[in-house]
């Protein structure tokens, strides 16, 4: 499985994996929704279990990918400041739709 991030989304990422609430977790991205030709994403902070893939990232950040839901391989894991901050996933693979 394949997950990307951004620059500004690992800076955040990184912060919050080391406050209290990330001390020994991993970031997860997961679906929310399913809609027929199209996701929603979620992002929280979790340990592995067995139907997870630890997906290494080019920014030293490792994600938790369900191997049993085909919508999180290829993920992107943006974080931008304009228009609104906060974090933006998609999966350019499955057709970009996001969720924020």
């Amino acid at each position: 499985m394949k997950c990307k991030i951004n620059r500004n989304a690992a800076k955040v990422l990184k912060k919050q994996l080391e406050s209290e609430e990330g001390q020994g977790k991993m970031v997860r991205v997961y679906v929310t929704h399913e809609h027929g030709d199209h996701v929603h994403y979620g992002l929280t902070f979790d340990t592995p279990t067995e139907h997870d893939e630890i997906v290494k990232t080019d920014k030293d950040i490792d994600v938790l990918l369900d191997k049993r839901n085909d919508w999180l391989d290829g993920v992107w894991i943006q974080y931008f400041y304009v228009p609104q901050e906060g974090f933006v996933i998609t999966n350019p693979t499955k057709g970009g739709h996001h969720h924020h």
